[in-house]
């Protein structure tokens, strides 16, 4: 798939995405800010969550307290939700540094509102995974979509699914745990795999509400494409997200160390060319094991191997120089050569070796 100008997929790089989210605290400036600490931070993708009440809830979530917050959800939103006219601001600032800028619309005003801004891509969120009204009503603007998993099953999902195949968009699934934060007792690394065998047409990536890197980083390992993380310009703010989020250190080190993993991961297994002066001396090379006389055949018990490598017969031909005849008498420790065995060189027989 492809969001604004970065392909994303297996043979590229993890796509990190930091989530701003409600970090800000309502705060247009301190948003800029952690925009701004993330464009240093090498980051190429922010990720806003953008909230009308009026549409996105009804009166009976002012008496619901997430397990994360002391007030309801209605008033953590209200307390933290950017005016329309602010987001547009940020979004403006954001591209201004060469971000890409993506949000999560909770609502149906608020995924047109960003259609009417020009987002290149939506983003709905684990809460909104069986929502399948709202990711039609997403799916028809024609977008590539980014889906987090959390709370779902394979199962649970395929309707969802079901519409954006239907849709034409692109799209991914994240395997994530909505938990905030999320002990490594219910992470499931699995689910990487799992939405990769159940969704091949989907780019599978990995939304971490866990404490510290490892979990998105191990995720990488095992095909993940894009990396989500909440993030803040510091962990000594208040708010729901703060504990589960990443600092601009943190980011840079995701950045990095995700793409190191991602280029090992697609390296086939094979002797390298940094690794041939290493090869040379650390291989052994086939020996006599006593003092052996001309004409002599050769027996296992009268040979071994030995390092360096630089004999011309090396330990994995050791087989081929038993019951040969010597043609000249040799000392312990000799490196044999095929021409000691009437050879002249390795028989074309021979398994081929690297």
């Amino acid at each position: 798939m492809k969001i604004a100008h970065r392909e994303i997929g297996p043979a590229h790089p993890p796509l990190v995405i930091a989530e701003i989210g409600i970090n800000h605290g309502g705060s247009l400036d301190v948003a800029k800010e952690m925009v701004r600490l993330a464009h240093l931070a090498g980051c190429e993708c922010i990720k806003h969550q953008t909230h009308f009440l009026d549409d996105e809830m009804t009166d009976e979530a002012k008496s619901i307290f997430p397990p994360n917050a002391d007030v309801s959800i209605w008033e953590v939103m209200a307390r933290c939700a950017l005016s329309a006219e602010d987001e547009v601001k940020l979004k403006d600032y954001t591209e201004s540094l060469g971000l890409i800028y993506i949000s999560t619309p909770f609502s149906r005003k608020a995924s047109d509102f960003l259609e009417e801004i020009g987002v290149p891509a939506f983003k709905i969120g684990s809460g909104e995974a069986d929502n399948l009204p709202l990711i039609r009503h997403i799916a028809r603007k024609g977008k590539p979509v980014i889906l987090s998993t959390g709370m779902q099953t394979i199962e649970t999902i395929r309707e969802s699914v079901a519409i954006l195949d239907a849709s034409g968009v692109d799209y991914a699934l994240l395997e994530c745990t909505n938990l905030y934060p999320s002990p490594p007792e219910i992470v499931s690394l699995q689910g990487v795999t799992d939405l990769k065998a159940a969704f091949p047409k989907a780019v599978v990536g990995f939304s971490d509400h866990s404490i510290g890197p490892e979990m998105a980083l191990a995720s990488v390992a095992l095909g993940a494409c894009i990396l989500e993380r909440h993030y803040t310009d510091t962990r000594y703010r208040i708010g729901p997200d703060i504990i589960n989020s990443m600092d601009p250190a943190e980011l840079r080190f995701l950045i990095d160390r995700s793409r190191e993993i991602w280029i090992a991961a697609n390296n086939p297994k094979q002797r390298t060319q940094a690794e041939e002066p290493v090869y040379r001396f650390a291989r052994a090379s086939v020996v006599a094991d006593r003092d052996l006389p001309e004409g002599h055949m050769i027996a296992e018990a009268d040979i071994w191997a030995r390092r360096p490598g630089s004999g011309e017969i090396a330990g994995y031909d050791f087989d081929l120089v038993v019951g040969q005849r010597l043609t000249r008498a040799v000392t312990r420790n000799t490196q044999l050569k095929w021409s000691d065995i009437g050879l002249k060189g390795r028989p074309a027989t021979a398994s081929k070796r690297g």
